[in-house]
């Protein structure tokens, strides 16, 4: 009898013992933009998070020199990883199914235009068609885990696809923790599961496109509902461009002429089941404009969006958005 009182004695200090699970929230800086977590368990996962950010920053940031992508850039021997693997061949998905409307190898060009990791002066159109003539995402390769290029000069720059994907590396650690509740938000790029501190379903602002470089306008537009495991990613040229000789020059660049894209869409929100893919083809929209974007999503499988467009019959802007997203 006194056996069983001391194991049930034990048994239950060992519950109660057992640590409470609640919401904590992470935030920081990579990849030169912001971070911002919430995860519902029983401790802080800081550690776990930071160590993962910063292999994955060794892996695909084209500022670090010491990082995968920077050496496969400067023509170096190196095995890629299974970030840069993951990544590249995601891309090359979207690459086709866009028809090369979303191509990485654009890198020198977004260089030139001054919104990549290597800037340069004077643009001309003999420039522009020198680096066109060089892109091609068709023309780089993985072999045995090595890039295989069909020109030394081509270059890389996952930026439109790797903060997607960062949103999903820390939402799979915190998955192999336990976690089933959590938001992860990188640069804008956004991965949920389950519930909200509120137990609703996670509801992410989408801003209104109103030219904006100080970061600091941020008016919501609209809001997109999100209940499952998914993805959302926002593409737009209201806050990253610059003005020069009176014409806007905005940081999306066309891969098919070499200059910043010119549509009507002025932010392009889409949902996949992940976020990586949602990050790629919100690029892709930008750069297709919405007849074609809406074309193009049909062809990849568990995505929607929502489309901000200029509406140049009255100067002011319309919403176009599939069936299937969720926006109050």
């Amino acid at each position: 009898m006194k056996k069983e009182i001391i194991i049930t004695i034990a048994c239950l200090l060992l519950f109660s013992c057992k640590p409470e699970k609640r919401f904590y929230e992470e935030s920081g800086s990579v990849f030169h933009t912001l971070y911002h977590i919430k995860y519902e368990h029983d401790r802080l996962l800081t550690a776990e998070i930071d160590r993962e950010l910063q292999d994955f920053n060794l892996s695909l940031n084209p500022f670090n020199p010491n990082s995968t992508i920077s050496k496969v850039n400067r023509n170096e021997d190196v095995e890629v990883d299974s970030f840069f693997v993951a990544v590249f061949d995601r891309a090359k998905e979207i690459y086709r199914v866009s028809g090369g409307a979303f191509d990485p190898t654009v890198a020198p060009l977004i260089n030139l235009w001054g919104f990549g990791y290597r800037n340069f002066d004077g643009v001309t159109p003999e420039a522009v068609d020198s680096l066109k003539a060089i892109a091609g995402f068709d023309r780089i390769r993985l072999e045995n885990r090595r890039a295989v290029k069909d020109d030394s000069r081509i270059e890389l720059n996952f930026s439109a696809i790797a903060k997607g994907y960062a949103s999903d590396v820390i939402a799979a650690l915190l998955e192999r923790e336990g976690v089933e509740n959590y938001m992860v938000e990188i640069g804008g790029e956004v991965a949920v599961k389950g519930k909200n501190p509120h137990r609703d379903c996670w509801q992410i602002g989408i801003n209104r496109p109103e030219d904006d470089l100080t970061g600091f306008a941020n008016e919501i537009e609209s809001i997109a509902v999100l209940c499952d495991r998914s993805g959302l990613a926002t593409s737009g040229n209201y806050r990253n461009f610059y003005v020069k000789d009176g014409k806007k020059y905005a940081h999306t660049i066309d891969p098919r002429t070499g200059y910043p894209s010119e549509q009507t869409i002025l932010s392009a929100t889409v949902t996949a089941p992940d976020c990586m893919t949602a990050d790629a083809c919100a690029t892709a929209f930008m750069v297709l404009g919405a007849e074609k974007a809406i074309e193009m999503a049909k062809n990849v499988p568990g995505i929607d969006y929502y489309l901000i467009c200029s509406d140049k019959s009255n100067g002011k802007y319309m919403t176009v958005r599939s069936l299937g997203i969720n926006i109050k």
